[in-house]
């Protein structure tokens, strides 16, 4: 059973699976094992996976990146197997790193998606993040940057990053 429970820290020994997984998921935006392993190892950084042991055998099926500086935190990175898409994973996911931002005393959260994901976007604006901005042709294939924000703290009340 797929709950919060199935998230833990990103180990060393994960970074293979979650390469090749964010490769399926990003193709020339994919990130290699060494720069996984700079994420896991730089400071301000919380790196999870989401495992399903249903089987028997704990496989990673989804994972979540954020970046904290202050009081913003930055969703770097966020995948799920495409296999196992609108099981929930990414919201559990997002939540997650949600509650650790804000035991953090972080005031917001932000993130880029490509314009053309339109189940990203639609993904970020039900779990309530807002378009605040957009970086033009910021991705390889020429698409641009939809930059977003999430309030989640009290003092969080203004309407622009």
């Amino acid at each position: 059973m797929i709950g919060p429970n199935s998230i833990r820290p990103a180990k060393a020994t994960d970074l293979e699976t979650v390469a090749e997984l964010d490769d399926e998921l990003f193709g020339a935006e994919a990130w290699d094992e060494e720069s996984l392993l700079d994420e896991l190892e730089r400071p301000g950084r919380t790196f999870v996976v989401l495992e399903d042991d249903s089987d028997g055998e704990p496989e990673v099926v989804g994972y979540a990146i954020t970046m904290t500086s202050g009081d913003i935190a930055d969703l770097v990175r966020i995948g799920v197997h495409p296999q196992r898409h609108r099981e929930g994973i990414a919201g559990l996911l997002l939540e997650h790193l949600v509650d650790a931002a804000k035991e953090e005393s972080v005031d917001r959260m932000l993130l880029e998606v490509s314009s053309l994901n339109r189940e990203g976007l639609g993904f970020y604006a039900a779990t309530g993040f807002t378009q605040i901005d957009v970086r033009e042709r910021y991705y390889k294939d020429g698409s641009d940057a939809i930059v977003m924000k999430r309030s989640l703290g009290p003092s969080c009340n203004w309407s622009n990053a």
